[in-house]
């Protein structure tokens, strides 16, 4: 699980939940500095030994080419003379290895050691810095604050033979790691484009960090985030002591349904709570007279369950209006993620159709060959003007080919995403954006086609419609890239913000666009299938384990894998073929009872179980928000290369009968088969093997409610068995 993001509406509020957020970056700040620091010294190292290693074997090669015979008689014999000249030709070979070996550490500080070192002087120092800064200015911000609200502070022939012996391991070692290079080329090349794409998708995000982070500066109101309470900040609370009163700081939330104040004392000098916290139901709130009290912006809240009143400071003038507007009853002030002014002149009918037609018809006719397209951007005012002219009803009744020619055709591009901009909501609606995030974050790429295809055709008939019509334009525009060099990946990254935008701008929101990207480049790639074909049942878990294992199975072996020998020898493949289809053979037989007997188990379900449906019995039943289909704990949310994939769990079998099934017999005991990590307060959280008490059938279809360590929440059925 990474770390969450840092939200600037949270900075701006300062809480203590984003304090602790904050410590827990801070921290991984600095486990990643000592790592790098660790790999700087092991690498040092490793360039030490690897020098002492190539002194050591120039030496030897020196003592190979500097060994004479000394022979019996007048003259060599050929044999003498052809063991010399081998012996001085190895000694030349290892010099010219070393002599790579050389350069190659020559370069090893300036390719590893100093962009490690500069990397962690100016990137993680830099942050060490601003962290100090931050910590300076808060310590100034809060005695600044205090001060305002005026507040206190040689060898024989035998021995031959083995040196011989001892080379050619020696130079088939090398040999092997020759040919172990070249099979890894592949997957160098891949990690290669792999790092420049994370390169480059860190560079958006930062850029697109600091633009928010800039607008938030600007107008910080405007980008509030959305809270679940109705108002929420510091504020002093007058407190009665022994020797008098004193104002504490407390960080208070206040929710108007419920009335409901929060106050906990927190000190943002030393990051830490100062007590225990404390919540009241509001009565009545009264604003204090500036003659009635010394301090200023103060006001008085009567509480239902609590005698007296407390009395309270607000920061300034205008704090303190919001807070006596929230516990007035008035509705807050939320600014949630606004688009242009002109956003909700445009509408998915036949006006809007015939727009997006004559675009895209004056794009393939005119233009669909030209480079950039719908990357590079048109003049704003033409653009503008063109969108008028269209939108004129008078001129949308004309034939969908009337865009004159003087129309540029960046103009053109330019005006189709804008007006897609300019619905009132997404072509691919707010209320799926998430669901398309997640599908486009499952483990392998039939599983997100298989529920991007699910979630097209969820979406409304003119939405599905339009999307249609622009993935039909989009895939012919890719399959012209190597003219307009608009690949499938460029125009993910043009298209995936515009139709799938997030109803808030967040941190969190901008970590997912790379995923928006991926979700549009599946519909182009996979546009025929999606939309003119219904999209398929779920699959089952046990359909989905055993294609998992039979693509597993037919992986040829990676570079770590292959056996390091000193010779070389054929390599026989028919045991490992004979072993594979025996493992593949018994894990259908497995696959296939496991799934008769769980059909044969469901016929006893009721029938708002759906029992007609097998599925049901190894998939986790749907809830708002509840937890991905495949109960594999080890599975990856983000994309991941096939030949890292984590293994998948095994299969859920429920060993219940027909005659004990969970929705007859209440209140029994029930043992998890697997792990599950709850995603709401009502369900969970609980490991393989763990045994619930009283367990017995919930209001929701597919759930049961089970009692766990004195705390009762919801457990997905199939996630268990009966004792």
């Amino acid at each position: 699980m990474g770390l969450p993001a840092l939200e600037f509406s949270d900075c701006c509020l300062d809480s203590p939940h984003f304090r602790e957020t904050l410590k827990s970056h801070e921290a991984e700040l600095d486990k990643t500095n000592k790592f790098i620091k660790e790999l700087i010294k092991d690498g040092k190292s490793l360039i030490s030994a690897l020098k002492n290693l190539s002194s050591a074997k120039r030496k030897f090669a020196d003592s190979l080419n500097e060994f004479k015979f000394q022979c019996i008689g007048d003259a060599e014999t050929d044999d003498e003379m052809c063991i010399a000249r081998s012996l001085q030709e190895f000694a030349t070979v290892l010099r010219n290895l070393e002599d790579e070996r050389i350069r190659m550490i020559e370069n090893a500080s300036e390719v590893l050691i100093t962009p490690l070192e500069k990397f962690r002087k100016e990137q993680i120092g830099a942050a060490k810095e601003a962290k100090k800064k931050y910590d300076k200015e808060t310590e100034k911000y809060c005695g600044i604050l205090e001060k305002h609200l005026n507040l206190s502070s040689k060898k024989k022939e035998s021995q031959l033979q083995e040196l011989l012996a001892f080379l050619q391991g020696l130079f088939t070692f090398y040999h092997h790691g020759y040919e172990l290079a070249k099979d890894f080329g592949d997957f160098k090349m891949q990690l290669t484009i792999s790092i420049q794409n994370t390169r480059n998708r860190f560079e958006g995000t930062r850029s697109e960090v600091e633009s928010l982070m800039k607008k938030m500066k600007e107008n910080p109101l405007e980008h509030k985030t959305i809270s679940p309470y109705t108002m929420e900040g510091y504020l002093y609370v007058q407190e009665k002591r022994h020797f008098g009163t004193s104002w504490v700081k407390h960080y208070c939330t206040y929710q108007r349904d419920s009335k409901q104040i929060t106050m906990v004392p927190f000190d943002q000098k030393s990051g830490g709570k100062g007590g225990e916290d404390e919540s009241v139901t509001l009565k009545s709130c009264i604003r204090r007279k500036t003659d009635s009290i010394e301090k200023r912006f103060c006001f008085d809240v009567e509480a239902v369950d609590r005698p007296g009143v407390i009395t309270m400071q607000a920061l300034s003038e205008e704090d303190r209006r919001l807070w006596m507007e929230a516990m007035d009853g008035r509705e807050p002030v939320y600014n949630s993620n606004k688009d242009s002014q002109s956003e909700g002149t445009a509408q998915l009918d036949s006006i809007g159709f015939s727009i997006i037609r004559k675009c895209i018809h004056a794009v393939e006719t005119r233009g669909i060959n030209e480079q950039g397209l719908y990357r590079i951007v048109g003049v704003s005012s033409r653009v503008q003007k063109l969108l008028s002219v269209l939108m004129d009803p008078k001129t949308a009744s004309e034939t969908e080919t009337d865009i004159c020619a003087e129309w540029e055709i960046k103009t053109i591009t330019s005006a189709l995403k804008t007006y897609l901009r300019m619905l009132p909501g997404p072509l691919m609606m707010y209320q799926f954006q998430r669901s398309f995030i997640k599908a486009a974050k499952l483990e392998n790429q039939e599983s997100r086609v298989s529920e991007i295809h699910s979630l097209v055709h969820r979406l409304p008939e003119k939405n599905r419609q339009m999307l249609q019509l622009l993935m039909n334009h989009l895939a012919n525009v890719a399959n012209n890239h190597k003219q307009n060099l608009m690949t499938v990946a460029n125009l993910g990254v043009v298209f995936g913000p515009t139709l799938l935008r997030p109803q808030e701008e967040t941190v969190a929101a901008i970590m997912d666009i790379k995923f928006q990207n991926i979700v549009i480049e599946i519909l182009i790639e996979n546009h025929e299938k999606i939309f003119n074909t219904v999209p398929d049942p779920p699959i089952t878990n046990a359909q989905l384990h055993l294609s998992r294992k039979k693509s597993s199975d037919s992986k040829p072996p990676s570079c770590s894998e292959r056996p390091l020998t000193l010779f070389h020898a054929v390599q026989s493949t028919e045991k490992q073929e004979q072993r594979n289809s025996i493992i593949t053979s018994s894990l259908e037989s497995v696959v296939s009872s496991n799934a008769n007997s769980i059909l044969n188990s469901s016929s006893s379900l009721q029938p708002n179980m759906n029992s007609s449906d097998p599925d049901l019995d190894v998939v986790k039943p749907t809830r708002p928000n509840s937890l991905p289909p495949n109960p594999s704990p080890t599975s990856p949310l983000s994309p991941s290369w096939p030949m890292f994939s984590a293994p998948s769990s095994p299969m859920p079998t429920s060993s219940t009968s027909s005659d004990s099934s969970p929705i007859s017999t209440p209140f029994r005991k029930a043992k998890a088969l697997y792990a599950c990590k709850a995603e709401h307060d009502s369900e969970l959280s609980f490991t393989a093997g763990t045994v619930f008490d009283n367990v017995h059938p919930s209001q929701e279809p597919g759930w049961l409610e089970g009692t766990l360590n004195g705390k009762t929440g919801l457990i997905p059925e199939n996630y268990v068995e009966f004792l």
